[in-house]
């Protein structure tokens, strides 16, 4: 399991809706267009075939930035909304 950070800019309301309906189904949403998944290598990739299928690159941004454990212990929360998402209990070596 890995930890992600997925952040969007999608200009299409209906599209927009699509990426986060998926990603909702697959992490926290923790802003308005930034999500936090704890996924495996399958989850992962299935969570990008889906998301391929919506996404318009000449469009679209989308990110994924994994976030190692060692890294998720720095992470700071300031103000308003919910504490980080259960990290994965283990590590991959």
């Amino acid at each position: 399991m890995l930890f992600y950070l997925v952040a969007y800019d999608i200009p299409d309301d209906k599209r927009r809706k699509k990426i986060a309906d998926i990603l909702t189904g697959y992490g926290s949403r923790v802003q308005y267009s930034v999500f936090e998944c704890v996924l495996n290598v399958k989850q992962y990739k299935e969570l990008r075939i889906r998301l391929k299928k919506v996404f318009k690159e000449e469009e679209d941004n989308l990110r994924f930035y994994p976030i190692s454990h060692h890294t998720l212990k720095q992470v700071e929360i300031w103000g308003q909304g919910s504490q980080l998402t259960n990290p994965p209990k283990s590590t991959i070596i």
